[in-house]
């Protein structure tokens, strides 16, 4: 393929694009695929010789389309949606046909300056105090393990990077039962070590970290002769929508110097309403926070907002500068590499741009009001049914239910879940509370209807009746 054939296959695949999500709505939600049959379909070896791209593109839509889960899908109620809104789309397009290396302010200095402006466009919005400033991680995962290594590398005097791990104090790092595995991978990396990540019990009906129990934690390692290093808090957690007491358990982390990391990678977006940030009272005492545009904001992935209150921790961290890296002559610039672990980096603020424009905050806000009400609506139809039970209270969009039929509840209620996901209008995921396995439901999607949402009401309890 040449630049010569680029207008018109970039026309049609727009084309495509638009029709795709026009139609999304009438395709299963999840593949309904075997293990297997897309690698089977797929030749074993690679051509020899250039094939007509017609046949490639047909290739895609008999191959490779029908082994999509469909996350634009407005009726994605699993995970967390992550959204596409045509403008990000558009910026992504931009930001592709460039193809910049935006490492250094130099090797791309447009990229690097949106970001400064971008990130300080959602510090406004999330109503975070001008101290904090922000870089762009491609996922709140590699946000939480830059923030572990600053966690380590500051209880270690910043000698850990040069000395390692090995012969030093044991460091310990406290979060509740509640955080997003991405806390034990970065605990993992950084080679702090899972035994060293402490699990604090919950309390209270958003099932958050018990301050009480936290300060005890850590009374308990100081007298052991280790070395509190730093907290990990959760607000909008995965399972549940699980939330610590931001406000006490930072005052608790500051009584005894340790680094804190809020981790609000769905529910942060929330945060610009500003009838939300009451659930994160106190955040802006934190270190580190992170969250993802592209779970609820309409911005696709990979974009997550990692703001910090103290760079220079961040970069002392992870800042390394051989010569070939180093821009002479000019002074004050912010080379985003240094804030991040990978030294390559997209140009994902374009997108940010992009949305923030085309939509702006109220509209935004509007989305994600109308996520929340329809969401509670549907928790308050399935409340009322006799034969369902609501396991943890709405926290934003997100609640959790279960099936109350015969037998083996658990059981009941894995099979109710497949049955649903195989049936394709809907898509849901389970997950555990209290050692129960229970559905969760969580609206989100940028283009989701309420006629959307109450069709989950129908097909729930359609489907389980049917199979009781």
């Amino acid at each position: 393929m040449k630049w010569d054939d680029f207008p018109e296959w970039g026309a049609r695949v727009s084309e495509w694009a638009a029709d795709y999500h026009r139609t999304v709505g009438e395709r299963p939600v999840r593949a309904q695929v075997a293990p297997g049959e897309v690698l089977n379909a797929l030749p074993g070896a690679p051509p020899e010789m250039a094939e007509p791209l017609e046949q490639v593109f047909q290739d895609f839509e008999q191959i490779v389309m029908p082994g999509i889960t469909h996350w634009q899908h407005p009726r994605f109620f699993a995970y967390f949606a992550s959204n596409a809104a045509p403008a990000s789309v558009l910026a992504e397009f931009l930001a592709s046909a460039l193809a910049p290396q935006c490492m250094l302010w130099q090797t791309s200095p447009a990229a690097t300056e949106m970001e400064t402006r971008m990130m300080d466009w959602l510090r406004q919005a999330l109503g975070l105090p001008e101290p904090f400033q922000g870089v762009i991680q491609d996922s709140a995962s590699s946000a939480t393990l830059a923030a572990v290594l600053t966690v380590r590398e500051r209880a270690l005097d910043w000698a850990g990077n040069a000395r390692g791990l090995a012969g030093g104090p044991q460091l310990r790092v406290y979060s509740s039962t509640e955080v997003h595995t991405s806390i034990d991978r970065a605990i993992w990396i950084s080679g702090i070590g899972a035994e060293n990540l402490v699990r604090v019990p919950i309390a209270g009906d958003w099932r958050g970290m018990d301050p009480e129990a936290l300060e005890r934690a850590i009374k308990a390692d100081l007298d052991a002769g280790l070395v509190p290093a730093g907290v990990i808090l959760c607000v909008g957690g995965t399972g549940t929508g699980a939330t610590d007491p931001v406000a006490a358990c930072l005052a608790v982390a500051r009584k005894y110097g340790l680094y804190t990391h809020v981790d609000a990678a769905w529910s942060g977006s929330a945060m610009i309403c500003p009838e939300y940030r009451h659930m994160w009272e106190g955040v802006e005492a934190a270190d580190s926070i992170v969250f993802n545009p592209h779970k609820w904001l309409g911005v696709q992935f990979d974009c997550s907002a990692h703001f910090l209150r103290d760079p220079d921790s961040l970069v002392k961290t992870l800042a390394i500068s051989p010569e070939y890296l180093k821009t002479h002559g000019a002074d004050g610039i912010i080379n985003y590499s240094e804030w991040s672990v990978p030294l390559g980096r997209r140009f994902r603020a374009l997108k940010l741009w992009f949305v923030l424009r085309a939509y702006g905050l109220e509209a935004l806000r509007q989305r994600l009001r109308n996520h929340i009400d329809w969401s509670r609506e549907l928790h308050d139809r399935l409340a009322a049914e006799p034969d369902f039970e609501i396991v943890t209270a709405p926290m934003w969009s997100l609640f959790t239910f279960r099936y109350t039929g015969r037998g083996d509840l658990d059981a009941v209620n894995l099979a109710l879940v497949n049955a649903i996901n195989d049936d394709g209008r809907i898509y849901l995921t389970q997950t555990r509370v209290d050692g129960d396995l229970v559905i969760r439901f969580q609206a989100g999607q940028f283009d989701a209807t309420r006629e959307d949402v109450m069709m989950a009401y129908d097909v729930i309890t359609e489907i389980a009746r049917a199979t009781q």
